[in-house]
């Protein structure tokens, strides 16, 4: 296998792992200026392999030590595993930090953030773990929240209130005669 074969996929890598780092940095952004406005938030999960990750971000961090200060590779030649130490280092950690649950304009999960005017449906998943699935407007796929049993009635209450001042709007149910209360949804 060609040397310049390997730099080519690095490459391709190295901007895929740009895309991903932006998508984080946006987020975290967004959270940032969120964080004033939040009203029901717990602390995310840590993820399954994240020992895993913390560990490849310091193998990735030797790899580049040794590139460009031992065999003296130009930064350009190392821009593959540069984004990837930037994620799997630092951003994934910071991304961690971001507090799940209710905004004033909406929720934050683990897929990111939905604003309440976008959300079509709600259903409660009780189990273990306890989920709240959100469906986005002209969307079918469901997203998921995990919601802690501590904040469940804290969360139902929260759910009815913005339901009940229409942030959450339940429009569009066929054959809707006014028979049912939105609010028994949450």
């Amino acid at each position: 296998m060609p040397p310049s074969f390997l730099s080519h996929v690095l490459l391709l890598m190295g901007a895929g792992f740009l895309v991903a780092n932006v998508r984080i940095l946006v987020d975290v952004a967004r959270n940032f200026r969120m964080r004033s406005r939040a009203l029901l938030t717990w602390p995310s999960p840590v993820p399954r392999y994240y020992g895993l990750f913390l560990g490849m971000a310091a193998l990735l961090g030797v790899v580049l030590l040794v590139k460009l200060f031992y065999l003296r590779w130009p930064p350009t030649a190392v821009f593959g595993e540069a984004m990837m130490l930037v994620y799997y280092g630092y951003l994934v950690p910071l991304s961690i930090r971001i507090g799940r649950g209710f905004y004033e304009d909406g929720v934050w999960m683990d897929q990111g953030f939905l604003p309440y005017h976008k959300i079509g449906g709600l259903r409660w998943r009780e189990g273990e773990p306890l989920t709240l699935l959100l469906v986005p407007r002209m969307k079918q796929v469901a997203r998921s929240l995990v919601v802690p049993t501590q904040f469940y009635g804290e969360t139902r209450r929260l759910l009815r209130d913005k339901i009940a001042r229409h942030d959450i709007d339940f429009w569009g149910k066929s054959l809707d005669l006014g028979a049912h209360d939105e609010r028994d949804d949450a």
